[in-house]
């Protein structure tokens, strides 16, 4: 039975033409959740679909990083999914992605790389449930699709941004390992390049940014980063190494991480590394784009290379305890600066993209 309610939501038609819909809302299946939408973060990946470049989604229902409060329960769901009992009311975050625990990599124990991930999220408006993604007044977590309940007294503007950057970022440093005392280079000083350095930090590691834009640099300064190289004054590769050298004792660090999504970046990555070191991969998620590179340094420094994408699920709640254990500590809630009606979200996308604001929110009314 429909819920009665009537809800609205962003649905891009092609790369760059969006339009307002409005439907009824259902009420929930078994074993999903009816939510209402509190905040929806503008995050890089909805920077892609609406320019038509993300490899997977060219349109759909717009949006996947929200904080959701909990409007009704489809039967059999009692609990999110670390057992905590959950009620109409409660906040909470979802994983943006479908983990079925049935096909190849499923069965291998590789959820991140779930073959359903993405089977809500770029369905069409007129399918129902209709409320696929979180740019909207309703968000429907489905079946499958991990949830947890937002610790309390956690800023809602930091906990929204949880379910993307910071659980994928704990999940890939987590696969290469980050010991005490070592140190990390990380490329970029966005959210991604932001969330590496806090972690590192609380890691015990010494960590490195590689940028060149003021305002970043000063962001990565508040969140402790100890070393800049800014590639405007260091601005060549060979320069960027030589300096991650001095920064070392003439050895290059334990772990790069490529936060900046340049392809460039990668290849530039292993000469900031040193022999037997670790490299992350995160940054870059859009295949055509390459870089020159050379493997026989590769493999004469026997780097280990390791891509991510996504995250295990149940990292969402990593991500919501470490920002709760870290509130205060680091300048989160600064990378929220603008805020913006859901009806102006063409408004809120365009000046992300211009990088007239670090980071936007939708506030649904």
């Amino acid at each position: 039975m429909p819920s009665g309610d009537t809800g609205q939501l962003v649905y891009l038609a092609e790369p760059e033409r969006i339009e307002m819909r409005e439907y009824e809302v259902p009420a929930p299946e078994p074993g999903a959740v009816l939510t209402r939408i509190e905040r929806a973060n503008v995050c890089g990946s909805e920077l892609h679909i609406w320019r038509g470049h993300h490899p997977e989604v060219k349109n759909g229902v717009l949006g996947h990083e929200a904080l959701c409060r909990v409007d009704e329960l489809g039967e059999g769901v009692e609990t999110d999914y670390a057992g905590e009992p959950i009620e109409e009311g409660d906040v909470v975050a979802p994983a943006y992605f479908i983990t079925c625990r049935k096909c190849p990599p499923c069965q291998e124990g590789q959820f991140h790389l779930c073959e359903n991930a993405y089977r809500n999220w770029s369905k069409g408006p007129e399918e129902p449930p209709h409320f696929h993604g979180t740019f909207a007044s309703h968000y429907f977590i489905h079946p499958d699709q991990y949830f947890y309940k937002v610790p309390e007294g956690l800023d809602p503007g930091i906990a929204a941004g949880a379910n993307c950057a910071l659980s994928q970022v704990i999940f890939g440093m987590d696969k290469v390992g980050v010991g005490y005392d070592e140190t990390v280079v990380v490329q970029g000083a966005g959210g991604l390049g932001l969330n590496a350095i806090a972690y590192a930090n609380e890691r015990g590691a010494e960590t490195i940014v590689v940028e060149g834009v003021d305002g970043r640099i000063d962001r990565a300064r508040e969140f402790g980063v100890d070393h800049v190289v800014d590639f405007r004054e260091h601005d060549t590769v060979e320069a960027r190494a030589e300096r991650v050298r001095e920064l070392t004792d003439g050895v290059g660090a334990d772990l790069g991480v490529e936060m900046a999504g340049v392809p460039d970046a990668f290849s530039e990555g292993i000469e900031l590394i040193r022999t037997g070191g670790r490299y992350l991969e995160i940054g870059n998620v859009s295949p055509g784009h390459t870089t020159e590179f050379d493997p026989g340094l590769l493999t004469r420094k026997s780097i280990e290379i390791v891509p991510v994408v996504r995250y295990d699920p149940w990292y969402l709640k990593r991500a919501l305890e470490f920002l709760a254990e870290n509130d205060g500590k680091y300048p989160y809630s600064d990378l929220i600066d603008a805020e913006f009606d859901l009806v102006d979200v063409e408004e809120a996308l365009a000046k992300s993209d211009s990088r007239e604001v670090t980071r936007a929110t939708l506030l649904p009314h």
